[in-house]
């Protein structure tokens, strides 16, 4: 008998009372969120090391990518100096080479007009030996004259053409009262223009005492020059 009461009173003392159970039920449920929260902060953890990997990654690509820029503009800033530099010679080494071409046709024009004023001084000439020389000289001027034109000389010869002060010099007046005043009747010395620069004005007389040229013809005439300066 009192080893049964001994037994029951030991059964007694380790049974749980509801409240111990609740107590129980709390650590072991704090236990676990605890050990899941330490988990979760781990896996963060984890997360945050390989973000900042990446981060650290980019952040090299970025610079290096910012270095391999600035090379790329250095050598375009010095491929566009150099191309500055190659059009600003080779336009100075341009003008000069049209002013030397333009110095050569200016130096040449006396010869063209002595030539041009023996052939016309030898147009009276009957002596057969003597009118084939003259041929002879006509076809050098004519070749040399073509050379000129395909450097882009053209020859300003305005007979019958309005007077222009700017492309012709007035050397003397004739009076014609049938030509329009101020019109081109001879020209003393041919004129030459190089692309589109008058490189020597045609010295002209001009006459006077005609009738006022029209002004539409005035503007077709104005219109034609410019053209052909073009």
């Amino acid at each position: 008998t009192n080893g049964a009461a001994n037994g029951a009173s030991n059964g007694a003392d380790h049974a749980m009372t509801e409240e111990e159970m609740i107590a129980e039920a709390i650590r072991r449920g704090e236990e676990t969120a605890e050990a899941e929260i330490a988990a979760d902060a781990q896996r963060a953890a984890q997360e945050r090391d390989r973000l900042q990997t990446e981060l650290d990654s980019v952040s090299d690509q970025i610079e290096a990518a910012k270095q391999q820029a600035a090379e790329a503009n250095d050598r375009f800033l010095r491929l566009q100096a150099d191309w500055d530099n190659y059009r600003r010679r080779t336009a100075q080494e341009r003008l000069e080479r049209q002013r030397a071409t333009e110095k050569l046709v200016v130096d040449l024009l006396p010869v063209i007009d002595d030539l041009e004023r023996a052939i016309e001084h030898a147009d009276n000439l009957t002596d057969p030996a003597a009118k084939q020389f003259v041929e002879g000289v006509s076809a050098v001027c004519n070749k040399l004259v073509g050379v000129l034109n395909k450097e882009g000389v053209e020859v300003v010869n305005p007979v019958g053409e309005a007077f222009d002060p700017l492309s012709h010099q007035a050397v003397s007046q004739i009076e014609d009262t049938e030509a329009y005043d101020e019109t081109v009747a001879q020209v003393y010395q041919k004129g030459y223009r190089m692309g589109g620069k008058d490189i020597r004005t045609a010295m002209v007389v001009v006459t006077h005492g005609g009738p006022k040229r029209p002004v539409e013809q005035e503007a077709a005439e104005g219109a034609d020059s410019a053209e052909a300066a073009n």
